[in-house]
C-alpha cells in the first residue's frame, strides 16, 4: 500500500480530493440538501479507493497514471454518494 502512495504522491492525492469535491458538489446540488455531508463522504470516498483497490491486490493502478487513478477515484465516490443518498432518503 505504501507503493502505491509513493506512485501517486501529492499531486495526485491533490486531485483525488479534487475529484471528490466534484462529485459531493454534483451530488449535493442533486440532492438539495446535506451538501457538507455529500462533499466530506465524496473525499472520502475519491481518496480511499484507489487504496482499497490497492489492497485487493489491483497494484496496477498506479501504473496506469493519474488518469486513470482520477477516473478510478470518481466511480468510487460516484458509488459511495449512490450508497449515501439511498440510505438518507429511506430515513426521511
Amino acid at each position: 500500500m505504501e507503493g502505491l502512495l509513493d506512485a501517486i504522491g501529492a499531486l495526485a492525492l491533490v486531485l483525488l480530493i479534487a475529484v471528490g469535491l466534484a462529485a459531493g458538489f454534483l451530488a449535493g446540488k442533486i440532492a438539495g440538501r446535506n451538501m457538507a455531508l455529500y462533499l466530506v463522504v465524496g473525499v472520502v470516498a475519491a481518496v480511499a479507493t484507489p487504496f482499497v483497490l490497492a489492497a485487493l491486490g489491483l497494484g496496477i493502478l498506479a501504473a496506469g497514471g493519474l488518469l486513470l487513478i482520477a477516473l478510478v477515484a470518481a466511480i468510487g465516490a460516484v458509488v459511495v454518494l449512490a450508497l449515501v443518498r439511498m440510505a438518507t432518503r429511506r430515513n426521511e
